[in-house]
């Protein structure tokens, strides 16, 4: 019998059917002694996973319900084996992508900024705003009030099965995709990171999904943002320390620059940092993939996974193989 731990606030999340010589193993946020398992379903929050783990003895195989797994390693070991949610968070994650970047072209903030204020005509103060992020001298006739994504030139950095996901959300409109990924590949065409300097001048968005490891932690820095172009829109679902935050904030307010960013570094991000006032941004809270249908489809991948386990199949979402 398999012994599997799992979030117990998480048990509406449990699949009908379960696969068979399993022992579900229902864990509270916070334990008291030691449990014995054989394989641990991670908490949404790795947080809690990270305060359990001191409580649990025998576990060979954690299942984690979240797309990034860096915090993992360093906590279990490397006697253990880490399967990620690949595929959970695809579809919340990639429609927050798109709904992003449409905010940022329509200037939505902007918008709400003059409802709130209750005069019409401070829509034109857009003009000049578009007329100074674009790099365009002198007044902008006819007004230009928004943009359109339709056509724009994009550079999709991550093409896992997040990136897929973008890509096929942003079919409709026509884009210019440009793919880059860790390794280079064909059919689909996806670049190498090492070609990312000679791609990023041409792009007016950046798309950042990636998994944040040792090659990727601050790729985009100083350096790099000075490759952008003026008015470039840089678009972080994957992870903060993608970013060199210090170099972004800089850029935005020199007005160069501008991003979406649903995550940060640090995080949380401390309510004096100079991120959130910064010009031309738009943060969410780390919130891409908070939907109600998360829990469910995240324990759905988990237990494929877990039945994969139980029958002696190679797993499929391995991150980290365990070894003695």
């Amino acid at each position: 019998m398999v012994r599997v731990g799992f979030p117990e606030k998480l048990g509406f999340a449990l699949p009908a059917e379960l696969p068979t010589g399993v022992e579900l193993v229902p864990l509270a946020d916070q334990l008291q002694g030691t449990v014995e398992l054989d394989v641990l379903i991670g908490d949404p929050y790795y947080s809690r996973t990270i305060a359990k783990w001191p409580h649990l003895r025998g576990v060979r195989l954690l299942l984690s319900l979240l797309a990034g797994t860096e915090w993992a390693p360093p906590l279990v070991g490397p006697g253990v084996t880490i399967c990620n949610a690949r595929g959970a968070h695809s579809i919340a994650t990639a429609e927050w992508t798109l709904t992003a970047i449409l905010t940022m072209l329509k200037y939505i903030p902007r918008y709400v900024e003059i409802q709130k204020s209750g005069v019409w005509k401070r829509r034109f103060e857009q003009v000049e705003h578009y007329a100074s992020l674009a790099g365009v001298p002198g007044s902008v006739e006819p007004p230009v009030l928004q943009e359109e994504l339709h056509g724009k030139r994009v550079l999709l950095v991550g093409h896992g099965s997040i990136g897929q996901e973008i890509e096929r959300l942003l079919a409709p409109f026509e884009v210019e995709l440009t793919r880059v990924a860790r390794s280079p590949r064909e059919n689909p065409r996806v670049h190498a990171i090492a070609e990312l300097d000679s791609l990023l001048p041409a792009a007016e968005i950046v798309i950042l999904i990636l998994p944040l490891t040792d090659e990727t932690r601050h790729l985009i820095n100083a350096r790099r943002l000075a490759l952008m172009k003026q008015g470039t829109l840089i678009v972080n679902a994957a992870r903060g320390a993608i970013v060199e935050t210090d170099a972004l904030v800089k850029e935005l307010k020199a007005g160069r620059l501008r991003a979406a960013l649903d995550v940060t570094e640090p995080e949380p991000l401390p309510e004096d940092h100079a991120l959130w006032h910064a010009p031309n941004v738009l943060v969410t809270e780390h919130i891409a993939g908070s939907t109600p249908q998360f829990a469910r489809r995240a324990m759905r991948v988990a237990f494929e996974e877990l039945a994969r386990y139980v029958k002696g199949e190679p797993l499929e979402n391995v991150v980290q193989a365990g070894r003695d």
